[in-house]
């Protein structure tokens, strides 16, 4: 497995922080009985399967680009419950499915897809009569945790090489932006934003927690371009700027977090 490849073991270690935000979602969808519920970006499959046990009479299909993540996420569904697909969300059609989706959730997935924007009214129309599409995306890009890493990058050697896997800022919008656009096709829409102030646990001498936090997400492409001498190099100048910026205290280190939501439901 390369360093850019998603990894489901290093995801999961903060697996209850990343599912609160899926919950908080899923508590605004008012789905009671849906036929077709689909999963954008279904990761290692903990929380599709929580689908599943919500709408235990629905057709739950689960999708990712990672074969990693799906490959674990089969492991876990033991008796079958999900139909997983691997696609990249661009590159997914609604019709594959044979049906018009009931629910369609995509979490914590479109700051990796730059046109999301565009792909949003498409996903609407994929909807059945009274369907919900329910989105949520990190919107914490300017936080220490993701501005420092840019700024490290740019001291690098290869700081030209590094940039293009770092450029996930851009794609992600304000919250009126997906408000409006929603707006344009239904007047069910509730937008919103969270800041989550997430309590990590740091064990003296250990690795800095945000420094593990990110490393099962937004810091894979930049160690996928290096190698292991230029990774050992960045993750210390990352490390050292982390421990200034996210201190360890008795209770462990202070991690805040800021999320966007957007849920849109269709008329019947």
């Amino acid at each position: 497995m390369t360093d850019s490849a998603w990894d489901p073991r290093q995801y999961a270690v903060f697996a209850g922080h990343r599912g609160r935000p899926f919950a908080d979602l899923l508590a605004r969808v008012d789905a009671p009985a849906p036929r077709l519920v689909v999963d954008l970006g279904c990761g290692p499959g903990e929380l599709t399967l929580g689908l599943a046990r919500r709408w235990p009479d629905a057709r739950i299909v689960g999708v990712d680009s990672s074969p990693q993540m799906l490959e674990r996420a089969r492991e876990l569904d033991a008796g079958g419950r999900v139909e997983w697909v691997q696609a990249r969300a661009e590159e997914w059609d609604p019709s594959g499915a044979g049906a018009r989706v009931d629910v369609l959730v995509t979490n914590a997935t479109l700051q990796w897809v730059p046109t999301h924007l565009r792909l949003i009214p498409s996903w609407l129309a994929s909807l059945a009569p009274g369907g919900t599409f329910a989105m949520q995306v990190p919107s914490n890009f300017d936080a220490p945790s993701h501005r420092l890493m840019r700024e490290v990058a740019a001291r690098q050697p290869r700081a030209d090489d590094l940039r293009p896997g770092l450029d996930r800022a851009r794609a992600v919008a304000q919250p009126e932006t997906y408000a409006a656009l929603l707006l344009e096709h239904t007047a069910g829409v509730d937008v919103w934003q969270t800041t989550y102030q997430h309590v990590l646990s740091a064990t003296a001498g250990g690795p800095h927690p945000v420094l593990e936090w990110v490393r099962g997400t937004g810091l894979r492409p930049v160690l996928g371009v290096l190698d292991a001498g230029e990774q050992e190099a960045f993750v210390a100048d990352y490390e050292r700027e982390l421990e200034a910026a996210y201190p360890r205290r008795p209770f462990g280190v202070l991690f805040p977090f800021t999320r966007t939501f957007a849920v849109a439901r269709l008329p019947r």
